[in-house]
């Protein structure tokens, strides 16, 4: 069985992006999820071409480490797991999960497994939008198995940090 992992990743804007655009994406963004009703389309449009520009944005070292620290995490899951690992962003970066999933498809994946380094319950990414990611690429292809490794065992985790700590001092 063909198994690629995805590497669900938050994202963050690069710090070179134009500051006036980054206040109007947050700015559509913040009143989009507030709005009780669907947005209207020109306030759609504008929100989708600022995602589209920041998402596409030329990352470097120097203005977007997290993305090439992503990229790191990701070689690192591979030469330990020895599968295929495609990083995937929530926001801000390019790939968008969809993304990933459509290149891990195309890859000829007969199952794709989803993990996130967001180790605790309570956020929005992992509990909610990672999922939903999930179901519509489940919808959009039938033939392939999904598995979401997540939430962490809390336990697992508090030893992982506690090792961390150990190996720090």
């Amino acid at each position: 069985m063909k198994i690629v992992i995805i590497l669900a990743m938050h994202g963050m804007p690069p710090n070179d992006f134009p500051q006036k655009e980054t206040l109007d994406y947050f700015m559509l963004h913040s009143r989009m999820e507030n709005m009780p009703g669907p947005p209207p389309s020109v306030m759609q449009q504008q929100y989708e071409e600022l995602d589209n520009k920041m998402r596409n944005w030329r990352r470097t070292q120097e203005n977007d480490s997290y993305f090439y620290a992503s990229k790191e995490l990701a070689e690192e899951i591979s030469s330990q797991t020895g599968y295929k690992v495609i990083v995937g962003f929530n926001e801000f970066c390019s790939p968008s999960l969809e993304d990933a999933f459509d290149v891990a498809s195309k890859d000829g994946s007969e199952k794709i497994i989803v993990i996130t380094p967001m180790m605790t319950r309570g956020g929005e990414h992992s509990e909610k939008d990672i999922p939903e990611a999930i179901e519509r690429a489940r919808k959009k292809f039938p033939d392939i198995q999904f598995s979401y490794v997540w939430p962490f065992n809390i336990s697992k985790v508090a030893t992982f940090l506690a090792k961390q700590i150990q190996d720090y001092y």
